[in-house]
């Protein structure tokens, strides 16, 4: 591990994405912003008559369509420009002037969607007698006839859409505290050099064999967090406020409710997975007892939750090594699926190594209209491979979506967002098992496999339960301080972890890290997704091409129908609690496999 974490201008151009595919120039962004406004200026003109017949509707949402379209590109540029350096301060204003717009921009339309619903009922069906082209928008009406009872007047929503730009401050804050402010102290490597610690560089410091380098790296790392625990709780706080303003506005009973039902989801589906997880702890807490054994350690600490069970085996990948992995493990998916993969790391849709200011981790972000984007922070591990595998299949559902449907329609939910990303990861795991030459292989494998289990099915679920703790107790009037949420989430950690697992007392400030926490319930779609990509994987591989055509369609399908039912094309059933249940199966098997690989 190098010291000195290079400049953006130092990384090798071949290592960074090309957002010249979405602009050219800055010219050709300005001109799309302008050219948005103007657009959004337009439309407002037909506030009032814009639903008066279908040609009039079919119209509209024409130009409707055009004009969001254009701030989805904008602002997804603006984005990755941010990411990419999120000190770099022309960045921060594009980024600014980006979330602007779209604020600018839903206070103008803000009419749209209440005076559709002011529509007499049966009125939409008539109009698609009337005008059979209306029916490319059926997706999009459909959705808003859904919400109905959660839309208000217009003079309502446009007051919700003006508050927009105030509503991002907390997530906005957040990543400039998290990604460019806040430094932490040095710490050593396995040879005992002095290196910059670092977001980027925590975990893979987590995974050394050297436990000393562990314990110095999370107590120094969590130190540093601790000491803002103020600041990240009043950045929650608000976060929380915010969610539970907006729900409260579209009379939902909860913020917990009218997040799920954001995604057309039933809170069953969530509480299925919290319930059936809780349920199982046993297994979690067996495979704890596990690691502690195969560690050989009297006492098992959180600093040693990342590193191997199987410490006598290496395996480091350069980035290229892992994109020929990649090619290999996916193959299943078919030839116009690698095709398109190999395009991605021909054509620089990847920006890959960690510089100065780069946000952490990774992520997939779709450009309608030009190809989805990939950021990386490549260290060499295993683990990398997994991510790279894992963030390609987001954008390859992006792509089939996006190939296959209209803007509003390739739009799919976030709940089935993880599914195409967590199958590759299942299919890379079993790839990399049946190629393994030797007994320690296998079991480096096996613990990677339940690496997985533990980080997505189980530790996701936890923060879903953190977020659903704290958002009811923000509701019930309980003040979200540095102390009630660290408090929560160490009952939490210590209920997950069981009593063989010594829960540090820094573990506590681990919820002032989580990026996630700002995307208001999103991180329990990661164990469903995971739950049912277990078994969509499974069938690929043993049932073939039919499979695979059925997998296809589901990644094609963007947002034509509800997640639940568009994963019923895939065969997985989520609004039971059997997909989640069949996969901690699966958990506790390769936990006593591994036990006989040892």
């Amino acid at each position: 591990m190098d010291n000195k974490i290079p400049k953006r201008n130092e990384v090798p151009e071949e290592l960074t994405w090309n957002l010249s595919d979405i602009y050219k120039t800055n010219e050709d962004w300005e001109n799309d912003y302008e050219s948005a406004k103007k657009e959004a200026d337009e439309l407002q003109v037909a506030e009032g008559k814009f639903a008066l017949t279908a040609d009039s509707l079919y119209d509209f949402l024409k130009g409707y369509e055009s004009c969001i379209s254009k701030i989805y590109k904008l602002y997804g540029y603006a984005e990755m420009k941010r990411d990419q350096d999120t000190a770099d301060a022309e960045n921060q204003k594009l980024y600014a002037r980006a979330q602007s717009l779209d604020v600018f921009i839903s206070e103008k339309l803000s009419f749209v969607e209440p005076e559709i619903l002011n529509l007499e009922e049966g009125k939409i069906e008539d109009y698609y007698k009337q005008n059979e082209k209306l029916k490319y928008f059926k997706c999009l009406l459909d959705e808003i006839i859904r919400t109905k009872e959660h839309t208000l007047s217009k003079e309502m929503e446009m007051l919700l859409a003006s508050a927009g730009d105030m509503a991002e401050s907390m997530q906005n804050a957040f990543s400039s505290l998290a990604y460019a402010d806040l430094k932490f102290p040095d710490t050593h490597d396995e040879k005992g050099n002095v290196i910059q610690l670092t977001n980027g560089r925590f975990v893979p410091l987590q995974m050394s064999e050297n436990r000393e380098v562990r314990k110095e790296a999370f107590e120094k790392f969590y130190e540093r967090y601790k000491s803002f625990a103020n600041t990240w709780a009043s950045l929650y706080d608000g976060q929380v406020k915010k969610q539970i303003f907006y729900a409260k506005a579209r009379k939902y009973k909860s913020s917990y409710e009218a997040a799920v039902d954001r995604n057309n989801v039933s809170t069953t589906v969530c509480d299925n997975l919290i319930n059936c997880v809780n349920k199982n702890l046993d297994k979690m807490h067996k495979y704890v007892k596990l690691r502690k054994k195969l560690l050989g350690y009297d006492e098992l600490h959180m600093y040693d939750v990342y590193a191997s069970m199987v410490s006598d085996y290496k395996c480091k990948v350069s980035f290229e090594e892992a994109k020929a992995i990649s090619l290999e493990a996916l193959k299943p998916l078919g030839d116009d699926y690698i095709k398109v993969l190999k395009e991605a790391y021909d054509n620089r849709w990847i920006d890959v190594v960690e510089n100065e200011g780069k946000r952490g981790g990774a992520y997939s972000s779709g450009v309608y209209g030009v190809h989805p984007y990939v950021l990386l922070n490549w260290s060499d591990t295993l683990d990398d491979v997994f991510t790279l595998v894992h963030e390609m299949g987001h954008s390859m559902h992006t792509y089939y979506s996006n190939k296959a449907q209209s803007f509003f329609d390739s739009n799919y939910k976030i709940f089935v967002a993880e599914v195409a990303s967590t199958t590759n990861e299942v299919l890379l795991l079993k790839y990399l098992l049946d190629k393994a030459t030797s007994d320690k292989e296998r079991a480096y494998l096996i613990n990677h496999f339940l690496e997985s289990f533990k980080g997505t099915l189980y530790r996701q679920t936890m923060f879903a339960e953190f977020e659903k703790e704290s958002n009811k107790m923000a509701e019930e009037g309980t003040p979200l301080t540095a102390d009630t949420l660290s408090g929560l989430y160490m009952n939490l950690n210590k209920k997950y972890f069981g009593e063989e697992m010594i829960s540090d007392p820094l573990i506590a400030y681990e919820w002032c890290r989580i990026p996630h926490f700002y995307y208001n319930f999103y991180v329990y779609q990661y164990a469903t997704s995971f739950s049912a990509s277990v078994a969509i994987a499974d069938r690929i591989l043993k049932e073939g091409q039919k499979i695979v055509d059925d997998y296809k369609r589901f990644l094609r399908s963007g947002c034509t129908s509800d997640p639940v039912s568009l994963l019923k094309i895939a065969g997985v059933d989520l609004s039971t609690e059997t997909p989640v249940q069949e996969a901690l199966n699966v958990f506790e098997e390769y936990i006593e496999l591994l036990f006989v690989e040892k």
